[in-house]
Order: structure tokens, then sequence, then C-alpha cells
């Protein structure tokens, strides 16, 4: 697709990005421009590579109700919890923005090219400071991170060990005056305790998405829009009985006549899709 630049000084540039520190003197994008959605409410959702069960499902729960009220979702393509937002966002029907370490046309993680391209096909953009053919160094990653907190409203780390990169986000997002927002967790977990410092030095504790709708002064309404539902038989039909009142797998199963491998694939492919999400113990919940 064709690569597209926006100068500093030059028409299209984000104006919120002018005031940050070192702001990017040119940015490529491929999508949809940014003055499509720059209007619009923006959160930044980040978080570890490695996440866990905990850090996924709540990056899925929050996401999906910013994304289902008009929210961009701002994340930078990473695995862990970027790759999940993007996701979430997209499976609610909502827009997402990726902003990229290395240049628009050498994605990377290189398994996340197809990620990218959904993201431009549902009306989002991607992103980044760097020339097509510029070298791919480490540090990119963390420079780049200046960008994905300026674009934002507020960033959301939802899940982040004491070494977490999404950290450094977070510094960004302070040094330019962003409201710093992060899901608390267990404390004896080593992947929640970058979130738990952050608490400890002010940001806001979410343990939903109307903490977040307060802080962007919103009020999208207590009712969550229903996802289009677009799947197999077997999704289909369970689907319906979890929102009928059935949430044991065991019991899925035996109400729907599917084997152990069936029931297996077919509940992790609803959550992936965020049409689910795990209630413990086996158990299930439709979103």
């Amino acid at each position: 697709m064709k690569v597209n630049t926006l100068t500093l000084n030059g028409p299209g540039y984000p104006a919120i990005l002018k005031d940050i520190h070192q702001p990017p003197k040119q940015l490529f994008y491929v999508g949809a421009p940014p003055a499509q959605w720059l209007g619009r409410p923006k959160v930044a959702v980040v978080g570890s590579r490695k996440m866990t069960s905990y850090g996924k499902a709540v990056t899925e729960s929050l996401v999906s109700d910013l994304a289902r009220a008009g929210i961009v979702i701002v994340s930078g393509l990473a695995y862990g919890i970027d790759a999940t937002a993007h996701r979430a966002a997209l499976d609610a029907g909502g827009l997402t923005v990726a902003v990229l370490g290395t240049s628009v046309t050498d994605i990377s993680p290189s398994g996340h090219i197809g990620l990218a391209q959904e993201i431009i096909n549902h009306g989002g953009t991607i992103l980044s400071e760097y020339a097509a053919g510029s070298p791919a160094f480490a540090g990119n990653f963390v420079i780049r991170n200046r960008i994905v907190s300026g674009l934002c409203d507020i960033l959301l780390v939802t899940e982040a060990a004491l070494k977490s990169g999404s950290l450094h986000t977070a510094r960004f997002a302070l040094e330019q005056g962003k409201t710093v927002m992060t899901v608390p967790g267990n404390i004896t977990g080593p992947s929640s305790e970058g979130c738990n410092n952050l608490i400890k030095s002010g940001a806001i504790p979410v343990t939903e998405a109307e903490d977040i709708f307060f802080a962007l002064n919103i009020r999208p309404g207590k009712q969550k829009l229903t996802l289009e539902f677009r799947g197999s038989s077997d999704e289909e039909q369970i689907l319906q009985l979890i929102r009928e009142g059935l949430a044991g797998q065991e019991e899925l199963a035996l109400a729907a006549g599917l084997d152990g491998p069936r029931i297996a694939s077919t509940l992790t492919s609803l959550e992936l899709r965020g049409h689910i999400r795990p209630a413990g113990s086996g158990n299930w919940l439709a979103n």
C-alpha cells in the first residue's frame, strides 16, 4: 500500500505531537490519515509482552468496552498486551492505531503483518517516524513510546512487571502531562509489580471501563453493544448456550454434543474474537 508522509510543519501533522519532547520531524503512515481519528477520544493501551491469562482477560474486557464506545485504541503492535489490545478493538468493531519502532514497510514482529493489514482494512493507521530502509535498533522501540503516549488522551497499562518496557511509556506520558491509569494485580505476582508500583506513584487504578470513561469525561451509557456474530455452527451453538446461562466447559460440551478437542477449540476461538471471557474454574461468560 502507499506510504504517506507528514512533516512537522506541514498539513495533517498531529498537533497533539507538536508539544512533546523531540516531536518526530516526519511521520510515515499507511492506512487512514491521522486527521480522520485525531478528533476522537484516544486511549493508549500498553503492557507486558509476556502477558498472563489475567493480563489478557482484563485487556480484552476493557478494550472491548472502550472500542465499542468509539474510543480509538493506540498501541505498539508488539507481542502480548499490544497485540491483544489491537485485536480486541478490531473484534469489537472499533478503530485502532499502531505505532512502530521500525518503518511501516518493515513490520515488526513479522508475525503481526496480518494483524497490521487488518488494522488498515478496518479504517485504522500504521505509523512510524522511521523511513523505509531505516535500521531497526533496539532503542527505537523505547523512543517510539513517546509517540504512543503523545497521541493519546489517557495511557492505560493493563499488566506490567517491574522492568516492563511499558513503564517507559508511562514515564513519557507523565512528562507529557497525560493521565496514567493502570490495572491493579496480585500483590504477590511479579507480572503485576510494575502496575502496582505505578499506583503507589499516583497512577489511577482501573477496575472497569467506567473508570476510563469518567477520566475522559464521556458517558457512553451502561448498555453494551452486541458483537455481530460470524462464526461456525459450533461457535454459534456454544455462544447461545453461554448467553442462556450455561457456564462450565463440561456442561457446554454435553449440551452441544461436542467432544473435548472440539469444545476446547470452539471456546478458544470465541474468546480470541471477544465474544466470551473466562470466569475461572473452567467457566465462561458472554461479553
